[in-house]
């Protein structure tokens, strides 16, 4: 073996060795309790929610209603998941003690939770009434729902999806993503309730002016 030989092969073994050194402690990270403790919460918290979603409403109105987009599941949606799961391996291989802040990943657990809650029960309040699409038109079943959860907030399945989304970023720690996450979800829902509720006057006139006077839209900042 040559000089030049024996020199390019020191040379490679050294990158190959600094190459595994800086790998392994973004496995250990990836793989310690931390990383599999959080991300499996992640997981649980969207399959949960999406399938309890989608038993709910094919309960009420049929399987052949209920499709991706009436279950909130979009090109937008997916892509926010991904960016939040792509922050928290880079966060966790280069800041790995921001997400030990258990208080506050324990915090994003229980928003989620509460989340889940809230936005089921005003699914099973509101019964035939809840669509997930805006009604522009008066049906037989629609019905000014105002009992329930709906005493409290006039748009409940709206609170509970804009607390268990921001929760579960607070959840994973994901400081960037809580952010984003609150302004995007906010922003969809301070558009979409004005728009909602023009109808929804039409359909129910005073009843529903009294019943909006009196209750909040459960949105901060939305009347």
């Amino acid at each position: 073996m040559s000089f030049l030989e024996q020199i390019l092969g020191d040379m490679k073994n050294e990158v190959s060795g600094l190459m595994m050194y800086s790998y392994r402690p973004l496995f250990s990270e990836i793989f310690g309790y931390t990383a599999c403790r959080q991300l499996s919460q992640m997981f649980l918290a969207v399959l949960f929610f999406h399938s309890s979603e989608y038993v709910l409403v094919a309960a009420i109105h049929g399987r052949s209603s209920v499709n991706l987009s009436s279950l909130l599941i979009s090109k937008a949606y997916v892509f926010a998941m991904m960016f939040a799961l792509l922050e928290y391996v880079v966060e966790i291989a280069l800041f790995p003690g921001l997400k030990e802040y258990w208080w506050i990943s324990n915090l994003g657990l229980v928003m989620v939770i509460i989340g889940e809650i809230t936005r089921k029960l005003a699914i099973v309040t509101a019964g035939q009434a809840f669509t997930h699409l805006i009604k522009v038109k008066h049906e037989e079943q629609h019905n000014l729902i105002t009992h329930g959860v709906y005493r409290f907030v006039r748009h409940p399945s709206y609170t509970g999806f804009l607390i268990w989304s921001v929760g579960t970023q607070i959840m994973l720690c994901n400081p960037i993503s809580t952010i984003g996450f609150a302004i995007v979800v906010w922003r969809f829902f301070a558009q979409r309730i004005p728009y909602e509720e023009f109808f929804l006057r039409q359909f129910f006139g005073s009843e529903y002016e009294e019943y909006a006077s009196k209750t909040p839209s459960g949105i901060p900042f939305v009347k």
